[in-house]
């Protein structure tokens, strides 16, 4: 059942923003060193702030990869309350600054990371060690992890309860992991797709929208109150869930199906585009 749009003089009460692909664009080879906030978003952003908009920052990104955009944007003003977040995909949420979660969902992902390790043998796994970086099975691809990488074996990284594991199979595509996804099923495990054959494993029932309602309800808001604006498979659950959901003109065919509306590309500053749609 599709969702009634909102009205003409709606006016968000709370912004969800993913941030790859959606407050930066992705230049190939420049991984997460190329943090910049365009001067058309970051005033954008200011402005819903000035409207008294809460922001939150919405991504699949570990907590420590996401304070370097918070700061980006002045997010939070000083004075301000702190910020909200909502990291790994809905798994960790945390206020900022300092970096405090306050709420995590872990899960046993070792039979998911075997079945998916059976079809994909040379795949890279990943799990993120707090404040430092992530443990990983081999060197992932330069600029694609934040912070420090630590070599482990599989079976210790995911010897304990998780929020997340990433696999990565540099030599197969995104198709590749959907077909993989799909056969496996992956019992016990939500899982989602990026733009490369990159799959991150949480627990079940957890994703962006499910952190994002965590946060609206804390703050005594709700769905309704929410303009939340994404453009990866991973943006899906939180583009149906909010009251108005808003893809980036790049995103896959099957986010921008999901969304209420669908903006221009991250490269012309898409996200802008809708901010200045509700605060001129």
């Amino acid at each position: 059942m599709s969702k009634p749009p909102v009205p003409d003089n709606w006016l968000p009460r709370l912004v969800a923003l993913d941030i790859d692909g959606t407050l930066l664009k992705w230049v190939e080879g420049a991984g997460q060193d190329y943090e910049q906030i365009s001067p058309v978003l970051y005033d954008a952003v200011q402005a819903a702030v000035d409207a008294g908009a809460y922001i939150v920052l919405a991504s699949g990104r570990s907590p420590h990869g996401m304070e370097k955009i918070a700061d980006l944007l002045d997010l939070p003003r000083e004075g301000a309350d702190r910020l909200w977040a909502v990291a790994s995909n809905g798994a960790v949420i945390f206020r900022y600054p300092p970096l405090e979660v306050v709420h995590e969902e872990t899960f046993d992902a070792r039979e998911a990371v075997r079945l998916v390790l059976k079809e994909h043998p040379e795949a890279l796994v990943a799990v993120e060690e707090r404040g430092v970086g992530y443990r990983v099975s081999r060197p992932f691809p330069e600029g694609e992890l934040s912070g420090e990488m630590i070599e482990t074996e599989v079976e210790e990284i995911v010897a304990g309860p998780v929020s997340r594991v990433i696999i990565r199979d540099p030599t197969a595509s995104a198709e590749d992991f959907v077909a993989t996804a799909a056969r496996l099923g992956l019992q016990g495990t939500d899982y989602v797709v990026g733009w490369t054959a990159w799959l991150d494993l949480a627990p079940v029932g957890v994703s962006k929208a499910s952190g994002l309602d965590l946060v609206t309800r804390t703050l005594g808001l709700s769905a309704a109150d929410t303009l939340a604006i994404g453009d990866g498979r991973n943006d899906i659950e939180m583009l149906t869930w909010a009251a108005r959901g808003v893809a980036m003109g790049q995103g896959p065919q099957v986010v921008r199906d999901a969304a209420d509306h669908v903006t221009d590309t991250v490269h012309l500053d898409g996200a802008a585009t809708e901010l200045r749609r509700h605060f001129p």
